[in-house]
């Protein structure tokens, strides 16, 4: 039986989209500005938030918004969609993998941000006030970065409070994603919350990270994937008419673990995206630089490669492997 979220309504609104460039608190290190669009639904309902573009190398999540903003008709919503195109324009622009490449900090590692902190920070802060604090729901959209060869999947976040846990696993669900990855180590402090979609669940907000697509292609099945999350997830909050389709037994992955890399090199991965492995199994090896083979990495338990990084470089203590067991 799937959790209902019970939102609170927001009050009635026009029928309207306003998109526009919301303009980040100046500093030393410069400004920047996240593209927003706001469309208020002609009848009261839920608020639901979407943020594409924390880490700017991760395309289809964008690509998917642009979509959604021309497709969506604010006559056929209840409530309003708050819908973030790019949070981190400068990695976008700069072509910039995980960082934003003004102050070398990782966006979704930085929330709620700081009014008066370096520009990821305050990137962070502007998302946080104008979309996660207005919002009933979040959804975080992602796919793999520039070096990440990715399978789909959705995070949902284990809090220990069941109310909000609920929402959260219903929410996942309603996303469709075949694979959910539970994790259990999100912080609970609201003030240091780091991550984007755990900035609303630390707010008592059911939040989710999805993740469709890889190498920081375009990928269009990835982009309609995201596009079909969102239009699933409102007819399940009962934003749009219809009944939101059902996931057919999605694969949970518990525990999952990333496997960073034991040596700065060139790495050789020896499994894709998705493929089942044993416990031990050889995942991939790294070469210095003269091509002698330094380090292995192995599999830490049986289950499945939810990413690997798939081109050459690879740095000390960097992300290497993701690898989640199946939970039966």
């Amino acid at each position: 039986m799937r959790a209902a979220l019970l939102l609170v309504p927001c009050l009635a609104l026009a029928q309207s989209a306003d998109s526009r460039l919301i303009d980040v608190p100046p500093g030393a290190d410069g400004s920047a500005q996240v593209p927003l669009t706001v469309i208020k639904g002609a009848r009261p309902g839920p608020a639901l938030g979407l943020v594409a573009g924390n880490h700017g190398y991760e395309y289809p999540p964008i690509l998917a918004l642009e979509r959604l903003r021309a497709e969506l008709d604010p006559k056929q919503i209840r409530g309003t969609v708050y819908m973030v195109h790019i949070a981190n324009v400068p990695a976008f622009l700069g072509r910039s993998p995980f960082v934003n490449p003004v102050d070398g900090k990782n966006l979704n590692r930085v929330y709620p941000g700081r009014k008066d902190g370096t520009l990821s920070e305050r990137i962070a802060w502007v998302i946080t006030n104008e979309v996660i604090e207005q919002s009933d729901a979040l959804l975080d959209l992602h796919g793999g970065d520039a070096n990440e060869s990715l399978r789909p999947y959705v995070y949902q976040t284990v809090t220990g409070k069941a109310d909000i846990d609920a929402k959260t696993a219903a929410l996942a669900r309603a996303t469709l994603f075949d694979h959910i990855v539970i994790d259990r180590d999100r912080p609970s402090d609201p003030a240091k919350s780091i991550y984007c979609a755990n900035t609303a669940t630390t707010r008592g907000k059911p939040a989710v990270t999805v993740e469709s697509g890889y190498l920081g292609t375009r990928d269009a099945a990835a982009v309609d994937r995201h596009v079909r999350a969102v239009l699933n997830v409102m007819k399940y909050l009962g934003m749009l008419e219809g009944k939101a389709e059902e996931s057919d037994h999605p694969v949970v992955l518990d525990p999952a673990e990333i496997l960073e890399s034991p040596a700065t090199g060139v790495m050789f991965p020896q499994v894709e995206r998705g493929q089942t492995v044993e416990k031990g199994a050889l995942l991939a090896y790294i070469t210095d630089f003269f091509g002698r083979r330094i380090a292995d990495i192995r599999a830490p338990f049986a289950g499945e490669v939810l990413y690997i990084i798939g081109t050459p470089p690879v740095n000390k203590g960097n992300p290497a492997v993701f690898v989640g067991a199946v939970k039966h």
